[in-house]
């Protein structure tokens, strides 16, 4: 049984799917000393699943595909996780050559950026689905006070979209902080100090090589 007809058009699922099809396949360009288990597992586990689950979401049963999507990025935040240590042992160890070294660290930081946008993108104000199901976004619904929400009735219609995080996670990685987008929720904080520091992480050991390099 769908669910009633929403007030506005849904948000596509694609953008999301994409992220984490491109995290997958990052995962799968790491030295196999660098993932857990086969590295092609993480890129079959987000086709088999999210397909099914984007056509749930069209047809409106979103109360299934809710917990397909967690599960999936759940799985990956593990996997990226997991070869975040494996490199930082892998440095002392000299098991990586200096140029597999940068790729990998490189494959890591923008699969940080991508995984934590899709985190964002589907926690913040209980989801796409009930974001779609509001006239408007307010501080009331979401963790994160964007730009847009400030403007009053110029933005009265205005909701975050997939972008939108991820030029958050962009700058989360970069800036170490959300910029121009306070945060106002503990469990979004949490996070963004998980993304911050994975990312301090992974700059400061390529660094860190590169000096010991020179």
């Amino acid at each position: 049984m769908t669910e009633s007809k929403d007030t506005k058009e849904m948000e596509p699922m694609w953008p999301s799917l994409v992220a984490l099809l491109a995290a997958g396949g990052l995962y799968a360009a790491l030295p196999q000393s660098l993932a857990l288990g086969p590295r092609w597992l993480l890129v079959a586990l987000v086709l088999f699943t999210l397909a099914p689950s984007e056509i749930l979401h069209s047809r409106g049963h979103h109360k299934f595909c809710r917990p397909i999507g967690f599960f999936v990025i759940c799985a990956v935040t593990i996997g990226m996780i997991v070869s975040v240590v494996l490199l930082v042992r892998a440095i002392p160890a000299h098991v990586v050559d200096p140029e597999q070294l940068l790729h990998s660290a490189t494959a890591l930081w923008v699969s940080n950026i991508l995984v934590f946008a899709v985190w964002y993108w589907r926690l913040d104000a209980g989801g796409p689905h009930q974001r779609s199901l509001r006239e408007q976004h307010t501080h009331n619904h979401g963790a994160f006070l964007f730009p847009q929400m400030t403007l009053g009735s110029e933005q009265e219609k205005w909701s975050p979209l997939f972008v939108d995080y991820l030029f958050l996670a962009f700058n989360t990685s970069t800036a170490l902080s959300p910029t121009d987008v306070p945060v106002l929720s503990r469990w979004a904080k949490v996070l963004m100090m998980v993304q911050s520091a994975i990312s301090l992480a992974v700059v400061a050991l390529l660094a860190a090589r590169a000096v010991n390099i020179l």
